[in-house]
């Protein structure tokens, strides 16, 4: 099987790259560097004629980065997506999209199950949900994948607090289940793995971290990790950016158990890991910054 990967400069698809080329899979990357601004007419220059999966590791799970650009985020949430899956129809090719929790409002009492219509309440679940719709109409062969919340998005404000040294505001009411880069990645690759064995299983799966948490207790755990300041003060309260969390993102994951054998890892395993990765990146841009 040739696997196409679609990513940025984020981990996830340095990750998924490495996990899926120790695999017997044919694997090419395509780098969009920046989706908002991707010539979608450019496809057939892109993608290599004899793709069988395309897999789209462009993962936007960061609400607040949504609100601020909602153009850009509707070019690489809807626009680009629907383009692939339109190429992808027209070629015989097969299409994996990851979407997130925020397609929900977060009204339910209980956890989510794969079936259940999202009702978004932001920017980003909104155009997820509409190319949720879309790819369902579009390409019969597709894989969408709903994660959890990002675990990096919260170690970030975790940081970028201790570094200016203010309390870090986290809303107790809002309940989820976070999910690392390299579990993810894993979750990805079995899948595909599976997909090349034969499996002609298609459909919506949701995957997250075992274990679910309010972003207030989120907030403490990260806050004990090794190499975080002592110090920072992380209070049970309502931030501005809090009113686009709907109160309950639990994903219910025995779909994608079921059809697949995969099991949900502990979050709280992937903490130190994530941290570090989040480091490495962050040096990373830094040194391939340009010198001013």
């Amino acid at each position: 099987m040739h696997v196409l990967v679609v990513h940025d400069y984020s981990p996830l698809g340095k990750i998924l790259l490495e996990r899926l080329r120790e695999t017997s899979l044919h694997v090419s990357p395509l780098l969009v560097s920046d989706p908002a601004s991707a010539n979608l007419s450019a496809l057939e220059s892109w993608i290599p004629e004899d793709t069988d999966l395309i897999v789209n590791a462009l993962w936007l799970a960061d609400p607040e980065a949504a609100e601020q650009d909602p153009e850009g985020t509707k070019k690489a949430v809807f626009s680009l997506p629907l383009a692939i899956a339109e190429y992808a129809r027209d070629r015989g090719m097969a299409l994996f999209q990851l979407s997130t929790c925020y397609v929900f409002d977060g009204r339910k009492q209980s956890g989510y199950i794969a079936s259940n219509p999202g009702q978004p309440v932001n920017e980003l679940g909104n155009w997820q949900w509409e190319c949720e719709q879309a790819l369902r109409t579009l390409l019969p062969r597709h894989i969408i994948l709903r994660t959890g919340w990002s675990l990096s998005r919260f170690i970030r404000k975790v940081q970028a607090s201790t570094a200016s040294d203010e309390a870090l505001w986290l809303p107790g009411r809002c309940v989820g289940q976070p999910v690392s880069i390299r579990d993810l990645a894993r979750v990805i690759t079995a899948v595909i793995q599976q997909l090349d064995c034969g499996a002609d299983v298609w459909g919506t799966f949701q995957y997250a971290g075992a274990e679910v948490i309010s972003l207030y207790e989120l907030g403490l755990a990260i806050a004990g990790l090794p190499g975080i300041p002592e110090g920072l003060h992380v209070v049970d309260d309502m931030p501005a950016w809090g009113t686009m969390e709907p109160p309950n993102t639990t994903l219910i994951c025995t779909k994608i158990r079921n059809t697949f054998g995969i099991k949900q890892f502990p979050w709280r395993s992937g903490l130190v890991d994530e941290l570090a990765l989040l480091r490495r990146d962050a040096q990373h841009r830094k040194d391939r910054a340009p010198a001013e």
